[in-house]
């Protein structure tokens, strides 16, 4: 309104400069190359080069930092489509110092160490950003100290460094009081479900499946299945579900592929469901097939 009033128009981004028009062009490239033709190799590729071109820059304005944050995004997705998870902190650090590092870059980070399973490797790493005084004025702070916290040091069962993070300057500037307590509790509980099921090494999670095939669940599971058959032979009429024949395909898939049919233990319930499979197709399809085989016979 004040452009209008005054007469002005309202202000534009500059042009871009000779020297930034090729860096555009190869970020433009780069996304295509990985969201249209799905070439990973080439848009890691093309934003390698982009970013050394950047070095060999003298930055002129501002978006030189938009470009170098959009050439490591477009990078680290790359390398993750690759399955070269392992070299993305590397790669990132070769482009930016510990402190220096952008929030989103670093959210995008913690959240793919988690995803794969290795949440520590970012650990002394999210540590050292969060300390750094200048990234506590950064707009994306709070959300990678709950990444911090709950992706990697509540994972880790780190909860003495957790509280100090809650309760510390990181916490203070990052959460509300109702926040910082509302974290309390979630390290409290982790810690309280870490003491009631502590982990065995010598006790692998499929071990008891293996050793025990009439556990709890496996009951569950041959119940369900009896439980369906019940309810086909009582609707001979074929108004049966076509739902709950899938819920039957999927159970039947999920029991066949727990099971290790080489182990003696479950030969029997490969063979109970054997019987089972049976009397669910005469009862499902005996209604049709009798009567035609009876006028065959006529």
């Amino acid at each position: 309104m004040s452009c209008c009033s005054t007469g002005h128009p309202p202000a534009r981004s500059p042009p871009l400069s000779a020297t930034l028009a090729p860096i555009t062009n190869m970020l433009d490239t780069a996304a295509e190359q990985m969201m249209i033709n799905k070439d990973f190799q080439a848009a890691f590729d093309t934003c390698d080069r982009g970013l050394e071109s950047l070095d060999s820059m003298e930055p002129e304005d501002s978006r030189c930092e938009e470009f170098r944050m959009g050439f490591c995004i477009l990078g680290i997705q790359a390398l993750a489509e690759l399955n070269r998870w392992q070299d993305v902190l590397s790669w990132v650090l070769q482009q930016y110092e510990h402190q220096n590092i952008p929030a989103r870059i670093m959210q995008m980070c913690i959240l793919l160490y988690s995803k794969v399973g290795e949440p520590a490797v970012m650990q002394e790493a999210a540590r050292v950003w969060l300390l750094c005084p200048l990234n506590s004025a950064v707009s994306g702070f709070r959300t990678v100290a709950e990444l911090y916290l709950l992706h990697i040091l509540v994972p880790l069962g780190h909860g003495e460094e957790a509280r100090e993070l809650i309760v510390g300057e990181v916490g203070s500037a990052a959460f509300t009081e109702d926040q910082r307590r509302t974290a309390l509790d979630v390290v409290e509980e982790k810690e309280r479900r870490d003491q009631e099921a502590p982990f065995d090494p010598n006790v692998s999670p499929s071990s008891d499946v293996t050793a025990h095939p009439q556990g709890s669940a496996f009951h569950k599971l041959a119940a369900m299945l009896r439980f369906l058959y019940r309810k086909v032979t009582m609707s001979r009429s074929g108004s049966f579900p076509l739902r709950r024949l899938f819920l039957a395909a999927v159970l039947i898939y999920v029991l066949f592929f727990r099971l290790d049919p080489a182990l003696p233990s479950s030969f029997i319930w490969i063979s109970k469901l054997y019987q089972l499979l049976r009397q669910m197709w005469t009862a499902m399809f005996a209604p049709y097939y009798q009567p035609l085989a009876q006028s065959k016979e006529l």
